[in-house]
């Protein structure tokens, strides 16, 4: 932990796939600044609640959840809200990334990477909105990706997902606003989750990657907890509608 957010202390927050990878490291992170987080995916995380709770004297209420069923997700905010107050942070961040040709892609696969890259971030953000009113303000952060920015190939549905969410951040962001709800998107590099690394990190392709940035050190999920807290705190209260991007300089914007 490198900031302290002092208005992140008892905030209630939601993430989505928080017991692994770069969730998991923001769990700890919420939890670092005295934030009641729940968090929700398809695997047992009581392990992962142990190890919080052992390490921060908070544990993070578990909810397991497949975020493809909307209707769970929705059930699983609204314990979250029933356990620790309306949810005023949503860390939209579960996503797949499975790769795939588009030769091969069927309307069936198609639906399914839409149900988990795209369509829960939108009625988890719906669903949240009435809380977040309530409590006078909320900040949502929809996790994207760089691939789309740049013109990766390998896994159309996801890049199409990715843009998706870019777009919807800024349309709710406009809708939101009068209201002091914030919409932000986080777009991260490569990270080097253990997913990563299990599947797709090779030397070369680690090596390639790593010249196109501008900083040549690896990314870890770590790096990417201070950027979410930065947004989720009233330090970006005037910060909207926005694509951050932390990917140690591949891509440019503006």
């Amino acid at each position: 932990m490198t900031a302290q957010f002092p208005d992140l202390k008892d905030a209630s927050v939601f993430i989505t796939g928080g017991g692994s990878g770069i969730g998991a490291a923001l769990t700890s992170g919420f939890l670092a600044q005295g934030a009641k987080v729940a968090f929700v995916q398809r695997s047992d995380a009581s392990e992962f609640c142990d190890e919080m709770e052992k390490a921060h004297g908070n544990r993070p209420l578990f909810l397991p959840c497949d975020i493809t069923d909307i209707s769970a997700l929705k059930s699983a905010i609204d314990s979250a809200s029933k356990a620790h107050g309306q949810v005023t942070v949503l860390v939209n961040n579960a996503a797949n990334d499975e790769r795939h040709r588009t030769e091969d892609v069927t309307e069936e696969y198609w639906d399914w990477c839409q149900s988990i890259n795209l369509k829960p971030y939108f009625f988890a953000c719906q669903h949240v909105l009435a809380g977040m009113k309530a409590a006078g303000g909320g900040s949502i952060i929809n996790f994207s990706s760089i691939s789309y920015m740049m013109g990766n190939g390998g896994y159309p549905g996801y890049t199409t997902a990715n843009s998706g969410i870019n777009g919807m951040t800024r349309g709710l962001a406009r809708e939101f606003g009068p209201d002091r709800i914030r919409v932000n998107t986080l777009a991260p590099g490569w990270v080097l989750t253990q997913k990563q690394k299990d599947l797709w990190v090779t030397p070369e392709a680690l090596g390639a990657h790593i010249d196109r940035q501008c900083l040549k050190d690896e990314i870890a999920p770590e790096d990417i907890v201070d950027p979410v807290l930065f947004l989720a705190s009233n330090s970006s209260r005037m910060m909207t509608g926005q694509a951050l991007v932390v990917d140690g300089g591949v891509v440019v914007t503006g």
